[in-house]
């Protein structure tokens, strides 16, 4: 005399596939970050740039770019340089590209005779074509 079911039915079977909606959640929000912090990785030197009623952002097939911070230290293409490195990388850009255009950012409290010495180097060193950087205008 048994008291119990003979047969037993096995339970639910263990799902062998991978959740695929917490991966793809994941890797959404992650495009969203990378999308929003993108713009703010363009230019990690932070300038206060002189504003200008003809200031349109455009940029040059050729040109490197001169950045003057608050203290007055140079920036080669994002690279801190001294004053005698500037001068050799300059005259090396334009032994190789002599129609390199040089792209001048500088911190509106950056006092003039700084920028003009840069600009005194850029010249020197061959390169004619200079163009200053300038933040447009706010329309009213």
């Amino acid at each position: 005399m048994a008291f119990g079911r003979l047969e037993r039915t096995s339970g639910p079977q263990p799902i062998s596939d991978i959740n695929m909606t917490p991966l793809v959640d994941v890797m959404l929000v992650l495009v969203v970050i990378f999308i929003l912090t993108a713009p703010l990785l363009a230019s990690s030197i932070r300038l206060d740039l002189p504003r200008a009623d003809g200031a349109v952002p455009g940029a040059s097939p050729q040109s490197i770019t001169l950045v003057v911070d608050k203290a007055g230290q140079v920036f080669l293409n994002d690279q801190p340089l001294t004053q005698g490195a500037l001068v050799q990388a300059l005259a090396e850009t334009a032994a190789s590209q002599p129609d390199t255009e040089v792209q001048l950012r500088a911190d509106a409290t950056v006092p003039y005779g700084r920028v003009v010495e840069i600009m005194g180097a850029a010249h020197a060193a061959g390169l004619q074509r200079i163009g200053f950087v300038a933040e447009p205008v706010a329309p009213r």
